[in-house]
Parts: structure tokens; C-alpha cells; sequence
């Protein structure tokens, strides 16, 4: 009689350790454990440079700047942007551009600006084909942004940037 009680009891603990185990963990892949960059821009973390907060600061429709920040995941080797193509728009000519081992170039930075044109309105996305040294891609959809707050007076092809006044988002219309 001994022998079954204690034989039911571990069955029971054993049990009870299982649905404890199950009922207090959330499984796999938790959000917190994942890579997140609240913002305007596009990342891409697939090839040997990432391509980060990637967007095209415009104070026009048409025309605008490449902003990103290329980051070099080798720390023995340099890496190069070497061209950057858009699908409708076009990119103007730049030298490739050079990244440290494990270092990392901000557009926003830069002595020569990465011009875009096209036909394309503020707040539309283009896709755009970035290329690398070692022959590897990546292709991200890259958002038009105003040249307003952080991005103000990033857009070397204004010749002024937007009015602060106009920089005020707009004030979401109410359904009834």
C-alpha cells in the first residue's frame, strides 16, 4: 500500500514539475531577446556590413540625400560600400565607401553627400540595392522623410530647408 502512495506521489510531483515548467515560460525567440530600432529608417543586418537607419531626407518631392550608417561585422577586414541603385530613382556618383574593421561611416557625416532624384513624393519608399565589397547585397524599401527634426538641414540638395512651421505633424482627422 506504502509502495503505491509513493509511487502516485512522484507521478503527481512529476507531473506537477512538467506543467510548471510549461505554464511559466513563454517558449522561444522572446521579443526582448530580438533586435529592435525604433525609428524612420530601414536596417538590414543580413550580409557583412549592415546597413542601418537607412533613409532619404527630402525638402522636396524628388530630389534628396541618402542618410545611413554602414557598419563593418569583420574586425579583420575592411569592407566597402561599393554602389547603391534604386528601382525609379537615381543615385548619384560617389567613391566606394571605405568602413574599418569593425568600424562603422554615417552618411549623415559625410563630405560627399549621396544625392537621390526621381519620381517620388515625401513619405514614399524606394527600393534600393546596396552593393559590397566582397560581392554580397542587400536590397532594402528605404523611406522618404521630410528634412524636419532629427534629419533637419540633411538634404544637401535643398537650397533652404523646410520652414519650421511646416515641421508641426498634422493633426489626425476625426471620424464620427
Amino acid at each position: 500500500m506504502q509502495l503505491r502512495r509513493t509511487v502516485r506521489l512522484l507521478t503527481a510531483a512529476g507531473a506537477l514539475v512538467l506543467a510548471a515548467s510549461a505554464l511559466t515560460s513563454c517558449g522561444f525567440d522572446y521579443a526582448t531577446d530580438r533586435v529592435y530600432t525604433p525609428g524612420a529608417g530601414t536596417n538590414d543586418r543580413d550580409a557583412g556590413v549592415d546597413v542601418l537607419a537607412a533613409v532619404v531626407v527630402s525638402a522636396e518631392d524628388g530630389s534628396g540625400t541618402l542618410i545611413a550608417t554602414f557598419s563593418n561585422n569583420d574586425a579583420d577586414e575592411q569592407a566597402t560600400v561599393d554602389t547603391i541603385e534604386g528601382e525609379g530613382v537615381t543615385v548619384g556618383d560617389f567613391d566606394p565607401i571605405e568602413i574599418t574593421p569593425g568600424g562603422y561611416v554615417n552618411l549623415a557625416d559625410a563630405d560627399t553627400p549621396i544625392t537621390v532624384e526621381g519620381d517620388y513624393v515625401v513619405g514614399d519608399f524606394m527600393s534600393m540595392t546596396f552593393t559590397f565589397g566582397d560581392g554580397s547585397t542587400a536590397t532594402l524599401d528605404v523611406p522618404s522623410v521630410t528634412d524636419c527634426f532629427e534629419y533637419a538641414g540633411l538634404d544637401a540638395t535643398a537650397e533652404s530647408g523646410t520652414p519650421e512651421e511646416e515641421c508641426v505633424p498634422e493633426a489626425p482627422a476625426a471620424e464620427h
